[in-house]
């Protein structure tokens, strides 16, 4: 991508393209503008907001407003203080949005680091050192810097123990608390929400009123948030708290937009999290950015001159060789009913997929309809952010009207990643993925293949039947469709997926096997899926000869597929933010866990019988 962008020969073949090639050029700064402007920036932003108390921005305690600063914050600069809100699939009918809120707000990645003891006394002392270095940036003094970042972090560790812990979160039902605005009134009342909801959706021309309906995912940290922040107002300094938090929040998502200097300071944090400061090199850092912010558009420039168009159809076929695959699995699975096996195989075929990329990122002028009314400027790197946060704000705000379609890419086809989306009943696997070291229509061995790119899509299909998946109908409805007894039988062997990663440690971390238990799942029945889909592959198609120097079958291959894709090396720091927020489990044990329930694995490798690699007891669900 570095060479197409930084390619001034190369046509930029639409508006969208165009957009990209200039954030994308905003980012890199040839000329200094941004360390130039210093703070500029931000201070015009907080000033906006009311000010922040330890910054130059000015701060008025007096005219301050809690009301409408958590408006202009959310709903004109969409910056998530104390909460997020979007508008989403209606997860009970999924034909229709609804306005979708959630707790959020922290500036830890998991609450776990204001709690636990060991990390508060590393992380969060990082954590006042990088705000109290934002203020000084700012213009404070050391010593009001300091005595405003404790305030903040101490608002923040409240935060935290209102929470609710991500292994608490696997019961899509109990996350589904329909309302409307005027109940969510009654529940918090720390701010008015008719008049919140009308600062954003009044620039869409959306009417909002307190019968307006909405999903609030986690209602006792809505009530718990709202008795903090009025114990807060009550107190003397309780406005200065709650603005410098907001004022806080503010800068720190955009730290990465401003001068140098900046973001030096937030990598004392980045050192704490992570072992490491989390600098690379400039143009890296901004392709990175240009993708998470214009991915389609950058997208069709990357189809255009690097991907190999080839490798769509090869695995679109192998998608369906996985999917059939899966379901002739099914009627072994004697845990389940005969009736939730047939509504099961009926799910399995309404999974629709997409691969590679949209066509119309291909049609110039389709693709710049994704993109009307945005505009960039090669010398406004900070502008071109709140540009970008505002238009996205607006679009995901005019959704409210619209009904959910399936067909919407949710992630950039150049990213290596896969995912499934319940409410649709839809995998994705974007080009970015379809590359070396999950997919190379040139390896030696297609078991290769099936090994690395077969089991991510055996992995998504298995989403749609994980612990969570397994509550969505084949439309992609929140419904009970499960007979009670297989469910149960469902639980029993869920709790062995459990115990088995939750035996598992990483320089003393024991993995959560409830938080992992749906990705746990999906890695050991895509396996499955992948291997039976190859097995099946052979029964029409020939294998290259075994490869020379190489003392391996071709399914002895396959597992290699699987398990080389997982090698990395990590810093301690990073292995303990993972087991902390990652949904997935460690590399190691995404190989070793999965492996070791695998049959078939155990007699392709000729595994001895209570070997590590063969244990008694294998967990298995699909």
């Amino acid at each position: 991508m570095k060479n197409i962008l930084d390619d001034d020969t190369r046509p930029t073949n639409s508006v969208a393209e165009r957009l990209a090639k200039t954030y994308y050029l905003s980012c890199l700064d040839q000329n200094s503008t941004i360390e130039a402007l210093g703070s500029t920036p931000i201070d015009e932003l907080l000033s906006q907001l009311g000010g922040w108390n330890i910054s130059s921005s000015g701060f008025n305690v007096t005219s301050w407003k809690l009301q409408s600063a958590i408006e202009l914050a959310q709903n004109t600069y969409s910056r998530s203080v104390f909460f997020a809100w979007m508008v989403a699939p209606d997860e009970r009918n999924s034909s229709r949005h609804i306005i979708t809120l959630d707790q959020g707000g922290l500036t830890l990645p998991s609450r776990d680091y204001y709690l636990n003891k060991t990390d508060r006394e590393k992380t969060v002392t990082a954590l006042k050192q990088y705000i109290t270095q934002v203020g000084v940036l700012m213009g404070s003094n050391e010593e009001e810097a300091k005595t405003q970042a404790e305030s903040i972090v101490n608002l923040e560790l409240r935060m935290a123990e209102v929470t609710m812990p991500e292994d608490e979160r696997r019961d899509e039902k109990a996350l589904y608390n329909k309302m409307r605005i005027m109940d969510l009134q009654r529940l918090a009342s720390f701010i008015d929400w008719v008049s919140f909801f009308r600062s954003g959706f009044s620039l869409v021309n959306i009417s909002v009123t307190g019968r307006t309906e909405v999903v609030v995912l986690v209602p006792s940290y809505f009530r718990q948030l709202s008795v903090i922040i009025k114990d807060i107002l009550a107190k003397p300094t309780g406005k200065i708290t709650l603005a410098n938090y907001i004022g806080w929040q503010t800068v720190n998502s955009l730290v990465g937009a401003l001068a140098p200097s900046f973001r030096e300071a937030q990598r004392v944090l980045q050192r704490a999290l992570m072992g490491a400061d989390g600098a690379e090199a400039t143009w890296r850092q901004c392709i990175s950015d240009t993708n998470n912010v214009l991915g389609l558009a950058l997208s069709s420039m990357f189809v255009r001159e690097v991907f190999d168009e080839q490798s769509k159809p090869v695995a679109e076929q192998m998608v369906r060789e996985v999917k059939n695959a899966f379901k002739e699995n099914l009627p072994y699975l004697n845990w389940m009913d005969d009736e939730t096996r047939e509504l099961a195989k009926d799910k399995a075929d309404h999974v629709t997929d997409m691969i590679g990329f949209p066509s119309f990122i291909s049609d110039r002028d389709k693709l710049d309809a994704k993109f009307e009314g945005l505009e960039m400027r090669e010398a406004e790197y900070f502008d071109n952010n709140l540009r970008i946060s505002q238009w996205m704000l607006l679009k995901n705000m005019r959704r409210l009207q619209r009904p959910s379609q399936r067909g919407e890419w949710d992630m950039s086809p150049i990213q290596v990643n896969a995912y499934y989306t319940p409410s649709k009943n839809q995998i994705v696997f974007p080009a970015g993925i379809l590359q070396a070291p999950f997919y190379d229509k040139n390896y030696p061995s297609r078991s290769l293949n099936f090994g690395a790119m077969g089991v991510v899509m055996g992995h998504e299909l298995t989403h749609a039947f994980d612990d969570q998946g397994r509550e969505y109908d084949k439309e992609g409805n929140l419904k009970q469709w499960w007979n009670n007894r297989t469910i149960e039988a469902f639980q029993q062997r869920a709790k062995c997926f459990i115990d088995q990663y939750s035996s598992y440690k990483l320089n003393n971390d024991s993995i959560n096997g409830k938080s992992t238990l749906g990705e746990n799942m999906a890695d050991n029945g895509g396996l499955k899926a992948a291997f039976h889909a190859y097995r099946g592959w052979l029964q029409s198609n020939t294998e290259f000869a075994p490869l020379p120097g190489v003392n391996l079958t071709h399914e002895q291959l396959f597992y290699v597929g699987f398990a080389q894709v997982w090698c990395s090396t990590e810093t301690p720091e990073a292995t303990h933010m993972q087991v902390l927020v990652d949904a997935h489990s460690p590399a190691k044990y995404r190989v070793i866990g999965t492996l070791s329930n695998s049959v078939e694995f155990s007699k392709t490798y000729k595994c001895k019988p209570t070997s590590p690699m063969n244990p008694p007891r294998k967990c298995e669900v699909w």
